[in-house]
């Protein structure tokens, strides 16, 4: 299980309430399982009205680790269903950073230098 410190919430125009941090907490409680290396997930919600009222609510996450950080951002109509495509998102990223890392492992390439190379002499 994460630290609480692990993941950090902010909220835009939207008032963070216990249920809705609690929801965040356990949805990317999961993804700290793909990788122990996570350092620490940024969650920011937002709440952006408008006149169409289609995707209302956006949640943007990046993750941080060793390399370059995994960021998403995902909108919808819903609070909740915003929350869950970002799990979604985000751990399929990881995943995904997860085999490249492990395929560039097992499979390393040869390094071909272009230029001749004076021999040594013994």
């Amino acid at each position: 299980m994460p630290s609480t410190d692990a993941v950090r919430i902010t909220g835009l125009n939207l008032n963070l309430t216990e249920a809705i941090k609690d929801h965040v907490n356990t949805k990317l409680a999961k993804v700290f399982k793909h990788n122990e290396r996570i350092i620490r997930i940024n969650v920011e919600l937002e709440y952006q009205p408008s006149h169409k009222h289609q995707n209302e609510f956006i949640a943007k996450g990046q993750v941080e680790l060793r390399g370059a950080p995994i960021a998403v951002r995902v909108e919808s109509d819903d609070l909740y269903k915003s929350i869950d495509a970002l799990n979604e998102k985000l751990t399929r990223q990881i995943r995904r950073r997860h085999r490249l890392e492990k395929e560039k492992r097992n499979h390393p390439h040869d390094v071909d230098i272009p230029a001749e190379l004076p021999k040594a002499k013994s």
